[in-house]
């Protein structure tokens, strides 16, 4: 049933007009006393921001992350408790700051080890090149990219990417 449908500029990505399409929604299906409870949209309304806003909501997304989605750098294990990663060495990198990106407009987390920790390590060269520390970014919202991912990635989810793939795509 389609319930709800707008027109957007072509001057912003999908993924910035998804809570105006929820916001809008929610209210028209509650007064036609309909439940909502998942979310279920593609690729180009992934973003963290969406994530956590559909949670506020107490909504379920089930929407495939970018591709360009890393947790963190390649062979860095998070340690969720302490908020910091180990290296492949066991070297903690330590959470430093929140600070939103200046291109994406997006709000990330800085990780930055001493350069001390990184004295002497094999890895060193390949690791850091240039620069004498390791520091890297990661989103602001990666607990809530991690549930989404479970979701997508679970039974549920791919029943969910089925029915959008072959009930609501059909008719665009």
């Amino acid at each position: 049933m389609i319930t709800d449908i707008k027109a957007y500029h072509a001057d912003g990505k999908d993924n910035q007009q998804l809570q105006d399409i929820v916001q809008r929604l929610q209210r028209r299906l509650w007064h036609q006393g309909l439940v909502f409870e998942n979310c279920v949209a593609d690729t180009g309304y992934s973003s963290g921001e969406n994530y956590a806003f559909l949670e506020k909501q107490g909504l379920k997304s089930f929407i495939p992350p970018h591709g360009t989605y890393k947790g963190g750098p390649n062979g860095f294990t998070y340690i969720e408790s302490e908020d910091h990663y180990l290296c492949p060495q066991g070297k903690i990198i330590p959470f430093k700051k929140v600070f939103l990106d200046s291109r994406t407009k997006t709000k990330k987390k800085a990780y930055r080890a001493s350069s001390k920790i990184c004295k002497g390590c094999p890895l060193r060269e390949s690791c850091l090149g240039k620069v004498n520390e390791k520091q890297f970014s990661v989103t602001y919202y990666r607990e809530e990219y991690e549930r989404n991912i479970a979701r997508v990635e679970s039974p549920q989810g791919r029943y969910m990417k089925g029915k959008r793939q072959s009930t609501v795509e059909p008719v665009f």
